[in-house]
Formats: structure tokens, sequence, C-alpha cells
């Protein structure tokens, strides 16, 4: 028994060594092993050992934690949990393009927050953020950079052929690499109608019939094209006739600038309206409403703006004049130019509402969400 005490002790005084920790479990382990006549304590003890309490380790320190690989399905719900972190707290998609931030944070993509101010200027209220209710607009919101480039390095599916890619090259692969992207056969021009993925195309050219067709049906639908290349040359060649004139008028430098009113009214309306500018030595205004004045347009999904041009001085003879809107020199705005004419007299001084050109609602929104309006005139005095 006293040998057993004595080994006990050298391994318990081996121990606090400065020397080396591990030491002192060995010997430890050695006189369990020992007493108890097995190697199971000695197992245990070196097992704990491994994990951590090593030569060079502090034994009151805790063993170090391990990475731990993440199972395979935890990787796609790793991507949800981003999708929900990162999509527009208003559509609850994710972002397109550029996205924008409220000063608590809160993202909205450039659709729904130009949206919101649009409906704001609509129902006469400060647009606010949907999840905090801060005041939101164009000088108080910005926009997130780091955001805009996570979203853009997500994966997402390709449409046609089912295959993951980065947000940031899905375009570029649905426009040039995608095998399965819809495509039309060369021939669409002489009325072929056909559309396919696109590695079915090759095979669809050699048996396509359109190439061999007569002369006479090649002439009806060359005729079909002509007529609609015919309206558009119709518009720029008016242009340039106009273009002609001795007297050609527009807003200079500046452009005019619709500024937003209520009517007085029981039920106010929104309407905007320029103010005075001389163009060819009269003076001029601009008016323009939203859906032809309707009771509520904020309830509406498609918005149109329509103007009038209205003459403010004093004429002593009729003035015919041809007059067209443009977008102005720094928006971005999507404006086909359309011909009007009115002849001018001190008792029609007004021309009748007539729809601005632009292209569809989103563009309509852009122009509300605005503080102004800001648009080129130009007049063309016709000669007697």
């Amino acid at each position: 028994m006293s040998s057993v005490e004595e080994r006990g002790e050298v391994g318990v005084a081996a121990t606090p060594g400065s020397s080396s920790g591990g030491l002192g479990v060995v010997a430890v382990g050695a006189a369990l092993e020992a007493v108890v006549g097995g190697p199971s304590m000695l197992e245990e003890v070196s097992i704990r050992r491994g994990e951590g309490l090593g030569p060079e380790s502090d034994p009151d320190e805790p063993p170090p934690k391990k990475r731990m690989r993440l199972p395979e399905g935890e990787s796609g719900k790793l991507e949800e949990r981003l999708y929900s972190v990162l999509c527009c707290t208003v559509c609850l998609d994710l972002p397109k393009a550029s996205v924008y931030q409220c000063t608590n944070g809160h993202l909205m993509c450039a659709g729904c927050f130009i949206h919101l101010l649009a409906d704001s200027r609509l129902k006469e209220e400060q647009a606010t953020c949907p999840n905090c209710r801060c005041e939101i607009s164009k000088s108080l919101c910005c926009r997130n950079l780091a955001v805009e480039k996570a979203v853009s390095e997500l994966p997402t599916d390709c449409p046609f052929c089912l295959k993951q890619f980065p947000r940031s090259s899905l375009e570029r692969h649905q426009r040039e690499e995608c095998q399965d992207r819809v495509t039309q056969c060369k021939y669409k021009r002489i009325g072929c109608p056909w559309k396919g993925p696109f590695h079915e195309l090759p095979a669809h050219e050699e048996e396509c019939c359109h190439p061999t067709k007569t002369g006479t049906e090649l002439m009806g639908i060359l005729g079909e094209m002509d007529q609609s290349h015919r309206r558009e040359l119709t518009l720029y060649n008016s242009i340039f006739s106009l273009l002609c004139y001795e007297k050609i008028g527009f807003t200079g430098r500046l452009e005019v600038q619709f500024r937003p009113y209520r009517t007085d009214d029981f039920i106010t309306r929104l309407y905007y309206e320029t103010p005075r500018f001389t163009v060819l030595n009269q003076t001029w205004v601009l008016k323009a409403r939203v859906n032809d004045s309707e009771r509520n347009p904020n309830l509406s999904c498609k918005r149109t703006l329509s103007f009038q041009l209205i003459l403010k001085s004093k004429v002593n003879s009729a003035i015919e004049c041809s007059f067209l809107l443009l977008k102005g020199p720094y928006d971005d705005v999507r404006i086909k130019p359309v011909i009007h004419h009115h002849a001018f007299s001190n008792d029609t001084n007004e021309t009748d509402y007539v729809p601005l050109p632009i292209t569809d609602s989103v563009e309509c929104n852009k122009l509300l969400a605005a503080k102004n309006i800001n648009l080129r005139l130009f007049i063309f005095q016709i000669q007697k």
C-alpha cells in the first residue's frame, strides 16, 4: 500500500510542475491504472487530454470551440434567411435595381420607393416608411450600395434552363449563353411566327418554309412593314419641317417647371401649373392634371398626365402654332414626341387637355414623385 501511495504522491507532485502539465496527467493516469487494474481510466484521461489539455494549454481555460460543418440543407436555409433580410419592406421581393433605405435602415426597392412618394403627392400627405412610419423623401432617404451588391451576388434560378447563377450575371446568361432561352426565327421579318428554345433554332431554320415564299407573298409582308416605318418617318419629317419655320421658340436654358397645387373645391384635386414664361414675345402658362382630374387617382394602378398650353398675352390677330413637349436636360423620364396644333386668339387662348406622351404608369410615378416636373417646350409659329 505504501508503494501505491508513493506513486500517487509522485504523480500529484508532478502535476503543478512548471516544465509540463502533460507529465502530471500521465503520472496520475499510471497511478489510477495501477489502482484500478485496467486501462479504462487511462483512456478517459487521454481523451480529455486530446480535447484541449495539451502541453501548451492552460487547464483552467475552457477547451477551444471546434468549427462545425453545416449540413447540406443549412446553406439553403441561410439563403432563405438572407432573402427575408434583404427583401423590400413593401413588395417583400428582392430588389432588382437600386435599393433605398429610410433613416432607420428599412429597405425599399426603387419601384416601391417611387410609388410611395407618388401616392403621398396624390393624397397630400407626407410619405412614411411602411415599417417604422418615419418620414421618407428623396432628400431623407439614401441608397444602400452594400445591399445592392449583396443582392446581386445571391443565387437565382434561370427561368429557362433552371440552373443557378448570381443575379448580377443572370441577365447576360439569359441574353447570350442560355441554350433554352426563347428565341425567334431569323425569317420573322418575312412572316415566320416560330418561337422556341435556342438549341432548336438551327433545326427549325433548315426546315423553315418562309425563305421559299414567292415574290407576291413577300411584297404583302413588306407592305405592312412599310406602313409602320412610314408612321415613324411622318413624325420626324414633320419635326424637320417645323425646324424650317422662321419663328421658333423654346424655353431656353431653363426648362418649364410644373409645380403641384390643389384646387379650392370641397374635394381638392391635384394639378400642376408652371410660372409664366415668355416664348416668341408672348406670355404662356402650362397646366397639367392627373388621370383627367379623377376623384381618387391614388386608388388607380394606371396613371396618366395630360396638359394644356394657355396664352396669357393679348393679341391683335390669331396666332397659329405647333408645339411639342420633350424631357428636360437632366431628367430620365422617357417621352415620345407628339406634335399638336392650335390657333390662339383672345377668345381661344387655351388648348384642350392632351395626353403627356409618357410610355407607362411607371414613368408617370417618377414625375409625380419628383418635387417638380421639368420639361422643355418648343413652339413653332406658322406664317400665313
